[in-house]
């Protein structure tokens, strides 16, 4: 019998392309259906992650199967019998798998499909754990990225410019966490459940806000991030219809990513809104957009959250042709709304930019100096750019450009760094105003 040659580089890498493709749209499900039966979210990962390598090392004799998520799902599921029948004090944990999840080879599809009926609530419990308040901020982001959305230590870590040491150390401390403080494979509920809500919906607005606009680095923007949060949103809000917020918070991530295209010049350097080219952007994402508001809108209780107003301050900006055209006496009063909702210095700040479009910018100017004395905002580079701005349209230049150089000192990406200072240099020009 002749041996078949060996899979040639193109092939093995193929090979791995549908292997990270299959991986990043089940391993929630899988890591979530697993979490479900085991209790442990560390456990779980591991489990799914041998199922990863068998599939790696299968797969090019094999060939990929035709259900290849159902494969994978089968191969943990054996992987966590085994597991349990290792384990000596685990015996009745062993039994109930037993009784549960060994099924004859032939009846795989059997199992599968049981399994697709509890699918939606172990990847929501899953997106719930991974955003548990016991974690920190950092945490939750690098779980949910890992757990959730499928990406690699080494991703996430290239993603937020961390060694991937760093990022490692702190997705186990996130599990360990977990597992210490026995955290329930289960859906909070009552107050417990807005509390966890409020928690997912800021990881997901962290991992948009960092690809939007990169804090640290080269790039201006990472579009990779964008889409994950935009699509961990979508999937949230197919599993949680009748929340507001979740809609309000799809819509704002997917109406801001419409302008990503345009948000950056030919040589990478930064666009401001006020002068981007709105025939790039995206209208699939408007249009989607705009939807998910409308259904924010249809399930508010009462009046609209953080989010959603933030969405509808983005709509304005979508609806309207020019930024001459934008009513911004209409974002100003949603920026009023805001603030009153969610008092936060930023939200104040941007309400300066909006009150200083709509009525002029020596009112701008007024808000934005107020904020001068806030701690939040000392290291804040955006502030003495829109002071900046507005100085420089009331004809201050000399103040203008002792602006921009301080906003440029504070920022560490260089892509933005670059576009203040070349303000500064050129603030006699005609730089108009920033638009929130």
């Amino acid at each position: 019998m002749t041996t078949p040659p060996p899979p040639t580089a193109s092939a093995t890498a193929d090979l791995h392309r549908v292997v990270d493709a299959v991986w990043r749209m089940e391993s929630a499900r899988i890591v979530g259906a697993l979490a479900r039966v085991t209790g442990d979210v560390g456990l779980a990962e591991e489990l799914a992650q041998d199922a990863l390598v068998a599939a790696l090392e299968q797969w090019p004799d094999t060939g990929v199967p035709a259900k290849p998520g159902a494969w994978l799902m089968a191969t943990a599921k054996h992987r966590a019998i085994d597991t349990f029948r290792r384990a000596q004090n685990l015996q009745r944990k062993t039994q109930e798998l037993g009784r549960s999840l060994v099924q004859d080879e032939s009846a795989e599809e059997d199992w599968a499909a049981a399994l697709d009926e509890v699918v939606e609530d172990d990847v929501l419990r899953l997106v719930f754990i991974s955003c548990h308040p016991v974690l920190s901020r950092e945490a939750r982001v690098a779980l949910t990225l890992r757990l959730v959305g499928g990406l690699s230590t080494d991703e996430i870590a290239r993603a937020f410019l961390v060694p991937e040491k760093t990022l490692a150390q702190r997705v186990v401390r996130a599990k360990r966490t977990l597992t210490a403080a026995r955290v329930p494979f289960e859906m909070p509920t009552g107050t417990d459940f807005t509390a966890r809500l409020s928690s997912v919906l800021e990881v997901l607005y962290l991992i948009f806000n960092e690809g939007y606009a990169a804090t640290a680095g080269e790039d201006l923007t990472r579009p990779a991030l964008c889409q994950e949060a935009m699509r961990l949103g979508r999937i949230l809000a197919g599993l949680v219809r009748g929340e507001s917020e979740v809609h309000g918070l799809v819509a704002l991530l997917q109406l801001q990513a419409s302008r990503l295209a345009a948000r950056i010049g030919p040589g990478g350097e930064s666009v401001l809104l006020a002068d981007q080219d709105r025939g790039r952007w995206d209208r699939v994402l408007i249009t989607r957009g705009l939807a998910a508001l409308e259904e924010a809108e249809r399930t508010a209780r009462d009046a609209l959250g953080p989010y959603a107003l933030q969405a509808a301050i983005a709509a304005c900006h979508a609806r309207a042709r020019s930024v001459e055209e934008t009513d911004w006496a209409r974002i100003a009063g949603a920026y009023e709304a805001l603030a009153a909702l969610s008092p936060s210095p930023v939200i104040e700040l941007n309400r300066a930019v909006a009150v200083s479009r709509a009525y002029g910018p020596a009112a701008g100017l007024e808000l934005a100096d107020a904020l001068l004395g806030v701690p939040a905002l000392s290291s804040y580079h955006l502030l003495p750019a829109v002071r900046g701005d507005l100085l420089h349209s009331l004809g201050r230049d000399a103040e203008a450009r002792t602006e921009f150089e301080r906003a440029a000192g504070l920022t560490r990406n260089e892509r933005e760094r670059a576009l203040l200072l070349g303000r500064a240099a050129d603030c006699g020009g005609s730089a108009g105003l920033p638009t929130p």
